[in-house]
């Protein structure tokens, strides 16, 4: 009995043995195991370090978001009513390659500088003066930004060249996909998003700085490359030879084929998408190598990354145009309809007097023939203009060219097809 009553008594005289309360509502209870401490640890460090990274981000985001709303309101929206076919009290008109080139004051900025065309890129500063500089000398009725469809190419490590007179050249292609290792492929919209603040913010600060110099007076067009013609420049270096090499890799190495076009579609949603976060208010995509891919490989390898496109960036900017210029690939157009862009570019394979029985209730853009305004006259030019307006018609129109300024055209050449086409009246 004595026994059972001082065990008793030790247990009642013993310190209550009480888990102490976690000194963080985040630490894990002591009772855990060594390997259950060390799992927890794991998690909350992850889960930290998620948390902290979306607080850093805020203000940035934030900034972001108010890019848009704090530039000044837009005076001239025509291209952005008639891009989602609303009805506009004249036809609006840009011009591909507008800024550049053909335009005296481009030279002279550049001697200026003493930088050449990639070396103005890569100044935001520079990028917004040579925007602007079409919009200062035409009535025109949209900005597009100054900038090059390679630029995403470049920020995968794709050495880009534009020796005077040749083009563009990318002077070390894709030879094997071993050459992988030596460029950049990210594996997720996550990291591809990472690669555009990092690499292309240059581009995106020229963006918002254009918005701000424009003062509202028109709209700016932000654009891309489309994958297969940046996989098309990537393997095999210009547009000028090599120029099977894109097909080649098609057949000879499908599956890399495929993992390269699929990071080119991600990096360039994330690209596109940054633009109009910047400020950009229309967007246009150039599938400028539609000539060198089969229909049959344009709709296995070129197309389902053009509607993937068109429908993420639908998702995240319902209220943004998506233009789309097939060039070399107008039979493609039915289809690019259907993916869900808003305006859809002729290139002028397609006769002009079927082509709204064939693209209906969409906005179309184009076909102006370009050669016009390096040696015609200004007779001719209206005449021109006239026949393309009476053959497509002033309602869901932009009017544009058919292939980009060459810098050989004659400004008042250009002044004139602006005229033109602004004093249109429908017959």
């Amino acid at each position: 009995m004595r026994r059972r009553a001082v065990s008793q008594e030790r247990r009642l005289s013993a310190p209550r043995l009480v888990s102490p309360r976690p000194s963080s509502p985040f630490a894990p209870h002591p009772s855990f195991s060594s390997p259950m401490k060390v799992l927890f640890a794991t998690l909350l460090g992850y889960t930290t370090a998620l948390h902290l990274r979306a607080v850093r981000d805020v203000p940035r985001a934030e900034a972001h978001m108010n890019t848009a709303s704090a530039a000044p309101p837009l005076l001239n929206d025509c291209m952005i009513r008639v891009a989602r076919g609303e009805p506009t009290e004249r036809i609006p008109l840009w011009l591909f390659r507008q800024a550049g080139r053909h335009l005296p004051e481009y030279t002279a900025y550049k001697k200026e500088k003493g930088k050449n065309f990639l070396e103005l890129l890569q100044d935001p500063k520079d990028v917004a003066e040579c925007t602007l500089q079409p919009v200062r000398r035409y009535d025109l009725d949209a900005a597009i930004l100054f900038s090059d469809i390679l630029v995403v190419a470049e920020a995968l490590g794709i050495r880009v060249e534009m020796p005077g007179g040749k083009g563009i050249l990318v002077p070390e292609p894709l030879l094997s996909p071993s050459d992988f290792d030596r460029i950049l492929l990210p594996d997720s919209s996550a990291s591809a998003a990472a690669l555009v603040r990092d690499k292309l913010s240059h581009v995106t600060d020229a963006v918002t700085l254009i918005r701000q110099e424009l003062k509202g007076k028109v709209p700016l067009i932000g654009f891309s490359a489309a994958p297969w013609t940046l996989f098309y420049y990537m393997v095999g270096g210009s547009s000028k030879k090599n120029q099977e090499e894109g097909e080649r890799w098609l057949v000879d190495h499908p599956a890399e084929s495929a993992k390269l076009m699929d990071t080119l579609c991600t990096v360039v949603i994330e690209y596109m998408s940054a633009q109009v976060v910047a400020g950009a208010q229309l967007l246009q995509l150039f599938e400028a190598m539609g000539m060198f891919i089969t229909p049959t490989s344009f709709e296995a390898h070129a197309l389902p990354y053009l509607r993937r496109i068109v429908s993420e960036l639908k998702q995240r900017h319902p209220e943004v145009p998506l233009m789309v210029f097939p060039r070399g690939a107008a039979y493609a157009l039915p289809a690019l309809q259907e993916a869900g862009f808003d305006v859809l570019t002729l290139d002028g394979s397609r006769e002009r007097s079927s082509v709204r029985e064939l693209l209906p209730n969409v906005c179309l853009q184009g076909d102006f023939d370009p050669a016009l305004l390096v040696d015609g006259t200004e007779q001719s030019v209206r005449e021109a203009v006239n026949e393309m307006l009476d053959s497509l018609g002033s309602e869901r129109l932009i009017a544009n060219l058919r292939e980009g300024l060459g810098g050989k055209e004659d400004p008042a050449l250009v002044s004139v097809f602006i005229d033109a086409v602004h004093s249109y009246k429908p017959k």
